[in-house]
């Protein structure tokens, strides 16, 4: 992923060795070595930089989505309770328009049936 933005690996870091001048270590490989190295720990700060960024990121839309779902399951149940709420009060009312059909019905089946034996 960040292959490419990084020179050094850690065991590169390790292996190097330096040519040695009269003095010690050649110091224009030194100080070569450490500009890439000084270059490779701003690449570093900027991918953690970047990631940091991409987790807030993340993290906000974690948050906005677990708020829009609890309020999509609220109204699934608010949605839910209404219905069945509806249905009972359906029921109900098709039992008692159907028992009061019934009175109607079999009341003058009734009040025939004294008529005609009277």
């Amino acid at each position: 992923m960040f292959q490419n933005r990084i020179q050094l690996t850690p065991q590169d870091i390790l292996d190097k060795d330096f040519k040695v001048d009269v003095r010690g270590w050649s110091l224009k490989e030194v100080d070569q070595f450490l500009d890439i190295i000084i270059g490779d720990y701003e690449e570093f700060i900027k991918i953690i930089n970047e990631k940091d960024e991409q987790i807030s990121t993340l993290q906000e839309e974690i948050m906005n989505l677990k708020a829009e779902n609890r309020n999509l399951k609220t109204n699934i149940e608010i949605a839910k309770s209404g219905s069945t709420e509806r249905r009972e009060v359906t029921n109900l009312d098709v039992l008692k328009r159907l028992s009061q059909l019934e009175k109607i019905v079999y009341g003058k089946e009734e009040k025939e049936e004294e008529d005609t034996n009277n």
